[in-house]
Parts: structure tokens; C-alpha cells; sequence
């Protein structure tokens, strides 16, 4: 892309910016020649621009708000998840951040989410730093030269890194904090350059706007399509194989992240590029990823090799959360546009660290529903300071940090749109078979795409009730077989060669499903409570 606009030609004095030597809209060279003479970063032997994001190399859930105001007060799901602000402390703020920014040299990226142009929002990003509108350019969709040079932002992210706010003074918790405004339709942050709060915040904005404007179901999952058209979407939290399953060279991808699902049954992707976890990434295993990984990609975090410009995937002596962004251009097989019909098939991925539950199993609606509002996968030892063993891990409808509505909103929706569609529903885990973490081993990756490809292609639907197998503690039904994938692989018990611990590590996890979504028994009706699996009592 050209450089459209290059210094103090354009205007931010409408924000209250002022004074300030301002860069729009430069390329991916551009801004990342700038990184390199300014010493905020370096290139990889692949030609992709290394940057440390600093304290924060990850999101910091309990420093983001929203502002309470008339637009928000009734509909938002208020508690530790969604933490109110008050609409004078905003402004006070805001007003501090501005004066933050000016008298800088401050760089701007228009943009716009949404593929469907019936959905498009204008998005204009502000930053301090080059490489977070490197990575705004990547994430989020881009307007052509025509479309930019009378572009009208609806939406305006300001991040000001460097901005440390004072917690007594301006009703944050700590320095750090990322605000939504939907009066004034403004996403504030401050003292965090983790790049993932600018793409979140925006993302968090459009989980509330688009089910209650617009009737359509935002969706933190992947998708991608087959030649025959059939649409697959991949639910599941950070680390459970979003990226890596959808990224299918036999399936064209639609996107990596963050969907919606339309009144008009279509499917559409909210972003422009992908966010990938690069932990351990090898070309053999996926090389979709890895081969993205080219000028104009933004490794966030990584290690090079001693004496290297060569990054070394296994190193997490800065954090495991090391991550690429990258527009999805530089992902070969992809669908343009970015969108395509009613799936067909739907995939929760959870990455299970008791490793109890089946690699693959089916479930009914109401199972589907209650998997969906539970949003499963496990922590295991090392991740976090003081964790020594498998933990269980919720987050409501795979996505809770960014869904301002109550869970049984979303998966209310959800369920409609299964029905009506005759969709399949399969809860795939992508952890431990053998025992759990420390005992047994990762699922192979090959296994997974075996039976997910034999989902696809039709033979696990061909299968009869008496191929399945009710799993009787969880209820989903398991394949007996399935092209690809050793039987005994098939059946969690069976790989454990202990039935004793083996049932007692699956009462130990149903519990824990239980004890969760005990918060909404309220909220979900007699069918969906039906759909969890057993409690028990030792």
C-alpha cells in the first residue's frame, strides 16, 4: 500500500491533539524502517520486524473497563469481567491521555472491521508507537487509496503506551487500564504496549454492538470453507488450536479470530489479518503459519538464537504468550472475500489437561449449548506462578473477556442458529490422552486433523448410533472408529490402563464443570442444565 499521508498534513487537533508531528496511513515498510532507525526494533531473518512489548506481553483482564452510561447501564453483564468506570473519570482521563499525546510524533492507521460491508465500522487507530499501527494494519481490514482519502472513522482507538495513569487520581487499579466508551464510541489505553488490547478492545465493542443493533451473533472462533462450500467454524480459548486447524490447505480460511454470524445466515470475518501464538512453531507442523511469517509480519516477544537474527520458537524467557500478527494475504489459500455460508460443522476445541475427555466426541443441542456458555480448557503446570498442577479453566461462550452481554445471550443465539441450520456440533480435545499433564502425552496434531477431516469429508456422520459409544460421565457420544486415528485413541479409559484413576480424574473435572456453571443455573433453562455432565461425590 502507498504511503497516503506522511506528517502534519493531517489533523488531530478535533481530538484535542495538538502540536504533534503526525504519520498516517504509511505502509508496512514505512513504518517498519522507522522501528528499526528508532531503535524500537529489529529484523528477522525472515524479514519480519521483532518488537518487546515491555511490562505487558499479555492482556491485564482486570485493568479493562467499560463506562457506565445510558447505552450500557441495563444491557451490560456487570461484575469482575466487565468493570464499570464513571463517565466523568473517562473524560478526566481522556483529557490527560491527549495531553499525553501532544507536543509527540504520533502515528494513525485507518481502518474498518467487518468483511460484510453490510456490518463495515470505520476504525481510526492513534498510537505512539509505529509497531502498534504495523500491527493495527495487519489485524484490521484495510480501505483502498480511493476509500481512504474520504474515510470518516465511526470508532477511535487512542493508545498511549508511555501514559502511566495514577490509581487514586483517575479510578483505575493500577497504571495500566483499556476503556470502551460506547457514547462516545472511543477505546482508551494506557500504559500497556501489548498490541493484543487495541485488537480486543475493538473486537469487545463489536460483541455488544452487533447482537443488540443488529441481530447477528459475534463468534470468538475461526472458520474456513471447502470447495464444496460447506463452512466450518473453530471455537476455542488461546492455545486450544484455533489458527493451526483452520489453516487447512485443502479448506480456503476466512480468518483466524473473531466472526459473525448474520440474521442472513452468512458468516463473516471481523479482521483483516492473524494473531497466532508462535510457541514451539515449526514449518513441519505448520507451515501455513510459519511461511506467513515475512516482511510486514510483527513478532511480538521472541528470542533470536545466540548470535542470530534467527528467532528460536522454543525460547519463552520473555513469555510463552509469544505471538505473530500478519495480514491474512500472506496466507496463501485464503477466501475473498472474507466470507461464506451457514456451517455445516462446528468444532469446540478444548486443550484438556486431566485428559479425560475423548479426542473427538458429538453432542446433542443441549449439550452444545452447555459447553458453549461453559468454555472449557485446562491450565497446566508452569503456565502461571504457583500452579503444580492440571486446572480447570472457564471462560463463557470461548471468549468471556470480550462479551459484554450476559453468556446466555450469546448462547441463546447460538442455539437458534444450530437448530435452524441442522448444524453438527463436536467437542474436540486438543490436550493429554494417556493420563493428564505430567503422565501422559499432547494429542498429536495428525490424529486431531485426521478426525476432524473425517468429520468434513463425512464419514463420522455416515456412522451409525452403534459406532458411537456414551461416554458415562460426560454423556457425549465417542466414535468407535475413525479413519486416520488408532482405535484406542479413540477412548479416553482405554488409553489410561487404570479405570480407577481414570474415573476418578473425570468425576474430579465433571465437578469442576458443575461448580462453574452453577452461576448460571438461573439464566439457562431445564434442557441445556441436562446437557453437563454428572456430579459425584467421593
Amino acid at each position: 500500500m502507498e504511503d497516503l499521508t506522511h506528517s502534519t498534513n493531517f489533523s488531530v487537533e478535533n481530538y484535542g491533539i495538538e502540536n504533534a508531528i503526525v504519520h498516517c496511513n504509511l505502509s508496512p515498510q514505512k513504518l517498519t524502517e522507522i522501528c528499526v532507525e528508532k531503535g524500537l526494533g529489529k529484523i528477522a531473518n525472515s524479514g519480519a520486524l521483532m518488537v518487546n512489548t515491555g511490562e505487558f506481553t499479555g492482556r491485564s483482564p482486570l485493568d479493562r473497563f467499560i463506562v457506565k452510561d445510558s447505552i450500557t447501564k441495563d444491557k451490560v453483564w456487570w461484575g469482575d469481567i466487565n468493570i464499570p468506570f464513571e463517565e466523568v473519570k473517562f473524560d478526566r482521563l481522556y483529557n490527560k491521555v491527549i495531553a499525553h499525546l501532544s507536543n509527540k510524533e504520533i502515528y494513525i492507521r485507518d481502518s474498518y472491521t467487518c468483511a460484510d460491508k453490510n456490518y463495515r465500522i470505520n476504525i481510526r487507530i492513534i498510537s505512539e508507537l509505529p509497531w502498534s499501527i504495523l500491527f493495527a494494519y495487519n489485524m484490521f481490514l484495510r480501505p483502498d487509496k480511493n476509500e481512504l482519502k474520504n474515510f470518516t472513522p465511526e470508532w477511535t482507538v487512542l493508545q498511549a503506551p508511555s501514559f502511566m495513569a495514577v490509581a487514586a487520581e483517575d479510578g483505575t487499579r493500577q497504571h495500566n487500564f483499556a476503556i470502551l466508551n460506547f457514547s462516545k464510541k472511543i477505546a482508551l489505553i494506557g500504559g500497556t504496549g501489548y498490541t493484543g488490547e487495541i485488537k480486543k478492545g475493538i473486537f469487545s465493542a463489536l460483541n455488544f454492538i452487533l447482537p443488540v443493533e443488529k441481530e447477528t451473533l459475534p463468534m470468538h472462533c475461526s472458520a474456513n470453507v471447502g470447495e464444496n462450500g460447506e463452512t466450518a467454524i473453530f471455537f476455542g480459548l488461546s492455545g486450544t488450536g484455533k489458527t493451526t486447524l483452520s489453516a487447512d490447505p485443502k479448506r480456503r480460511l476466512i480468518g483466524d479470530d473473531e466472526h459473525g454470524w448474520t440474521k442472513d445466515n452468512i458468516i463473516f470475518n471481523f479482521e483483516g489479518g492473524c494473531y497466532a501464538k508462535v510457541i514451539d512453531l515449526s514449518k513441519e507442523n505448520e507451515p501455513d503459519i510459519y511461511n506467513a511469517i515475512k516482511p510486514g509480519a510483527l513478532l511480538e516477544n521472541v528470542v533470536c538464537k545466540p548470535n542470530t537474527n534467527e528467532v528460536d520458537f522454543t525460547n519463552i524467557s520473555i513469555t510463552q504468550n509469544t505471538r505473530v500478527s500478519y495480514p491474512i494475504h500472506h496466507i496463501d489459500n485464503i477466501q475473498i472475500p472474507s466470507l461464506a455460508g451457514n456451517p455445516k460443522n462446528i468444532f469446540f476445541l478444548t486443550a484438556d489437561a486431566f485428559g479425560v475427555l475423548p479426542p473427538i466426541s458429538r453432542l446433542l443441542p443441549n449439550q452444545a449449548a452447555y459447553h458453549f456458555i461453559s468454555g472449557y480448557t485446562a491450565k497446566v503446570a508452569g503456565t502461571e506462578a504457583g500452579v503444580t498442577e492440571p486446572r480447570p479453566s472457564f471462560s463463557a461462550c470461548f471468549g468471556a473477556p470480550f462479551m459484554p452481554l450476559h453468556p446466555t445471550k450469546y448462547a441463546e443465539m447460538l442455539s437458534k442458529k444450530m437448530k435452524d441450520s441442522n448444524v453438527s456440533v463436536w467437542l474436540i480435545n486438543t490436550g493429554w490422552t494417556g493420563g493428564p499433564y505430567g503422565i501422559g502425552t499432547r494429542m498429536k496434531l495428525k490424529h486431531t486433523r485426521a478426525m476432524i477431516n473425517a468429520v468434513l469429508n463425512g464419514d463420522l456422520g455416515k456412522y451409525c448410533y452403534e459406532d458411537y459409544h456414551i461416554h458415562s460421565v460426560f454423556g457425549v457420544a465417542q466414535p468407535r472408529k475413525c479413519s486416520g486415528v488408532p482405535t484406542d485413541i479413540l477412548s479416553p479409559r482405554t488409553t489410561w490402563n487404570n479405570d480407577e484413576a481414570y474415573y476418578k480424574m473425570a468425576f474430579k473435572l465433571s465437578n469442576a464443570f458443575r461448580k462453574n456453571f452453577d452461576k448460571f443455573e438461573m439464566s439457562a433453562n431445564e434442557e441445556i442444565r441436562r446437557g453437563g455432565p454428572q456430579r459425584f461425590s467421593f
